[in-house]
């Protein structure tokens, strides 16, 4: 499923399949996940992305072939392709353990092809092994929403008191890591949501309500998952000192202003850029522990633009994924 033009819609096309260069992997894809990523990549809101594009970053694959020098992964392996596609190793961030950030980064179904397609190829340094016990379907979404999720949840601290705004794929895998780690979830959706808020206590959330109510104790920090900048003023307002207010978007508008009285008492806002490999080894560990079940809505390759109408009108629990295989 290809992309031409930003913004713009999907097409189904036939493409060569492509060829690993050294220290690549070939792969047949077998799920990707959905992502609201995408979504921005789609609708212009991202601009470096290549064109024509081939989006998806949440790869559940199996190795087909190796290029040169590639040698981690067997044949029929079993890997998953996240976000990050590669970093130089060099910059100041990668030496000092910020691959996040590094400048000349690559990224899945952004900078290079991604997994809306029967095949990939990925860097085999950037690849993970799964679980085995977890399916296709349900093990895509930890791929990016779980990762980015996970590292929003380290950099808002170990606070008890966790808002979540914004209950969709990332939020419904932190819900499951936070209340194994012992904290309290309170999950906020849109308002009147009364479905999205009982998904969100079935899977541990203690209380659950729409972002324009208060939750019954003020908050140790939030996670504003949903690409609203009101909210982050918010979750401020709904925080107890030093709490800690991240951003788990990649886009996000614009946050307004707000009387500095909110931010005082060393309460703080933060960003989430991407993930380093170690998010994504320590969000496979925990997630195996924890038991995280993962509420997935497949669709078959064609029907990605479908898939991602449905995600845009918010109108699926949990993720949406791609059945290529």
């Amino acid at each position: 499923m290809v992309l031409d033009s930003r913004p713009g819609t999907l097409r189904q096309a036939e493409v060569e399949v492509p060829t690993p260069g050294p220290g690549e992997i070939l792969l047949r894809v077998r799920t990707c996940g959905v992502c609201r990523t995408d979504l921005h990549i789609i609708d212009g809101e991202l601009e470096r992305s290549r064109l024509p594009l081939i989006p998806g970053h949440q790869i559940v694959a199996t190795v087909e072939s190796g290029g040169p020098g590639s040698d981690r992964f067997k044949s029929g392996e079993r890997v998953g392709v996240p976000w990050l596609g590669w970093t130089c190793g060099e910059c100041e961030y990668c030496r000092s353990g910020r691959e996040n950030l590094c400048e000349r980064a690559v990224f899945t179904g952004y900078t290079t092809d991604g997994g809306y397609a029967e095949f990939a190829v990925a860097d085999q340094d950037f690849c993970y092994p799964l679980p085995s016990q977890i399916p296709d379907a349900e093990v895509a979404p930890l791929l990016c929403a779980g990762m980015i999720g996970y590292r929003a949840l380290r950099i808002a601290g170990d606070g008890e008191r966790l808002g979540l705004y914004g209950f969709g794929s990332s939020a419904h895998i932190l819900c499951q890591i936070a209340a194994a780690q012992g904290r309290r979830v309170f999950a906020f959706t849109q308002p009147g949501d009364v479905e999205t808020q009982e998904f969100a206590r079935s899977l541990g959330a203690d209380w659950a309500g729409g972002s324009d109510q208060a939750p019954p104790e003020p908050l140790d920090a939030a996670i504003v998952f949903a690409p609203v900048g009101p909210l982050m003023v918010e979750a401020l307002g709904q925080s107890a000192r030093g709490a800690r207010i991240v951003s788990a978007g990649i886009h996000m508008s614009d946050i307004p202003s707000f009387p500095y009285g909110l931010l005082w008492e060393e309460r703080s806002l933060h960003s989430v850029a991407n993930l380093t490999r170690a998010d994504g080894d320590g969000l496979l560990k925990e997630a195996s522990e924890a038991g995280v079940r993962t509420s997935v809505t497949t669709y078959a390759l064609d029907q990605a633009q479908t898939a991602l109408d449905d995600l845009r009108a918010g109108s699926v629990e949990g993720s949406l994924v791609l059945n290529v295989a």
